[in-house]
């Protein structure tokens, strides 16, 4: 018996020790209230603007996003410099070592033409105007590929940024790091399940930890969480960056994701924390268009991995009577050529870059055929379609054909939608609403829904719609996309919200939904 008092007194008091836990840094929070689960978004927003750039991190902040990750590098006169590869080849117009290059001389590259012709002159910058760009707005995850820790520490301090900044970097840089900063600066380094747990506590004293995605388990969150230690899953790569994979990590309990696809996560995570459907259908205008080229195949497919209940796509016609996926009457603002839709033929417009105008990545994306972009829908995902220019018998039979009965929308003139109608009963149409004088001519149709002006939704409006059977689809691109016009559209019982920005989207369902909130 006296050989196990002791040792119910140690289980007692690591018990204790347990649930007064309390996190060794207390970070801000850019996104009030704070979520559970945050993302740290990998070169800030880098697959819609130059990776490590101003516009990059200013996106994480547009979008709700909490943290940017980006990359710090010393110049050859030891200034500290935002990029991630040790040679400006790849994003930039010059060329040679980033340690071999003075500030002036890097400050005179352009940094921005290289992604897309629209980021033309923009700058490498310094740590300093990051900084500066993510103050009040999104935390740093300063990936230190070759500092001086005195110096960051300095900058940071100086730039009263040392709630929003987490340093990783190796345990010997992070010591300095801590000594330098008197444990004002937040360090993190990776932890793999072969290394000794106590002493990696004990030593290197991390406020976070990084674990790969395939080594993250719920023990391992719990035992850091135990110790003060936030826990960040890398879910990088074709591998990791899946919903399988950001649904294991976040139910194993992790704290943080570093991701190239914040968006997938944070709409998964919602979706898990409500139990599944959103309050509101969100519509995808022309595809997720913030993340790709808007109508195009990898806008579609970046929708569907979001779950969008509906994707918008715009349908106009060629020459030779082929259907294709465009907005504009001409080809000019969204790939590099030139002339009206229905003055090119499907081969002449086949040869054009439908992505080159957004972003590198997407340099060899094309101009979809109609029936590419609808395969691209999959099996669930709804199709929200602008008739633009095509006939409405071929409309017709491409939604029997692709087995969309149940689950599209065509938008389009009264006339045009009673045209349908007249065709074809079942199909779902969707005319525009500009005023509530408008509303008897329209229910005269029996349309599926209204497109309504987001000027004359209100309570009473989408009220009176929904006692004549039909339901309320609106777009507030512009100046009324906002978490609070959302709020509003949302507590009105609104059905359907086309949106360019689903995160202010699912902002808006967060807080109108009450969500449980971290600690």
């Amino acid at each position: 018996m006296r050989c196990q008092f002791p040792l119910v007194i140690s289980l007692l008091l690591w018990q204790s020790t347990i649930a007064d836990a309390q996190p060794r840094f207390s970070f801000s929070e850019p996104v009030t209230p704070p979520r559970a689960i945050q993302v740290m978004v990998h070169r800030g927003m880098s697959c819609s603007a130059p990776e490590n750039s101003a516009v990059a991190i200013e996106m994480c902040a547009q979008d709700y996003c909490e943290w940017a990750e980006i990359d710090v590098r010393l110049t050859k006169d030891g200034k500290h410099v935002i990029i991630h590869d040790d040679t400006v080849d790849s994003t930039t117009d010059g060329t040679g070592r980033v340690e071999d290059l003075t500030l002036e001389e890097l400050k005179r590259l352009d940094a921005g033409s290289w992604f897309a012709p629209r980021f033309a002159g923009i700058r490498i910058l310094t740590l300093n105007e990051a900084l500066m760009v993510a103050k009040g707005k999104v935390n740093l995850y300063l990936d230190c590929k070759q500092i001086n820790p005195e110096q960051l520490v300095a900058e940071v301090l100086d730039a009263d940024m040392q709630t929003q900044v987490v340093v990783y970097s190796s345990p010997d840089v992070l010591m300095k790091v801590k000594a330098a900063s008197k444990g004002a600066v937040a360090g993190m380094t990776k932890y793999r399940p072969a290394m000794p747990f106590d002493s990696f506590v004990s030593g290197v004293s991390p406020a976070a930890v990084e674990i790969d995605a395939d080594h993250v388990t719920k023990e391992l969150c719990e035992k850091f969480h135990a110790a003060g230690i936030k826990v960040q899953a890398k879910v990088l790569g074709e591998k990791w960056d899946t919903p399988e994979v950001w649904r294991n990590v976040i139910e194993a309990g992790v704290d943080w994701l570093q991701t190239d696809h914040p968006a997938g996560i944070l709409f998964l995570n919602v979706r898990l924390r409500l139990g599944g459907a959103l309050p509101v259908k969100i519509a995808c205008h022309r595809g997720a268009s913030r993340y790709a080229p808007e109508n195009t195949i990898p806008a579609i497919r970046e929708a569907v991995r979001l779950g969008a209940d509906f994707i918008e796509i715009d349908i106009q016609t060629t020459q030779d009577n082929q259907i294709v996926l465009m907005h504009d009457g001409t080809v000019n603002r969204t790939t590099n050529g030139s002339g009206r839709v229905r003055d090119l033929t499907l081969e002449s417009i086949n040869q054009l870059s439908a992505g080159t105008w957004f972003g590198k990545p997407f340099a060899q994306v094309r101009v979809p055929s109609f029936d590419e972009g609808l395969k691209a829908y999959g099996l669930q995902a709804g199709a929200y379609l602008d008739a633009k220019n095509i006939e409405p018998e071929v409309l017709l039979k491409a939604i029997h054909q692709w087995r969309l009965h149940d689950r599209h929308v065509v938008y389009q003139s009264r006339e045009y939608c009673e045209r349908l109608r007249q065709l074809d009963p079942s199909v779902r149409t969707l005319p525009s609403l500009k005023s509530m004088e408008q509303l008897d001519a329209v229910a005269a149709i029996k349309p599926y829904g209204v497109d309504a002006a987001w000027s004359i939704l209100s309570k009473e409006m989408i009220s009176e719609c929904h006692r004549r059977g039909i339901q309320v689809f609106s777009d507030a691109l512009g100046k009324n996309e906002t978490i609070e016009q959302y709020t509003l559209a949302i507590d009105w019982g609104i059905d359907c919200i086309q949106t360019d920005h689903p995160l202010r989207v699912l902002r808006a369902i967060e807080l109108s939904s009450s969500i449980d909130q971290a600690p």
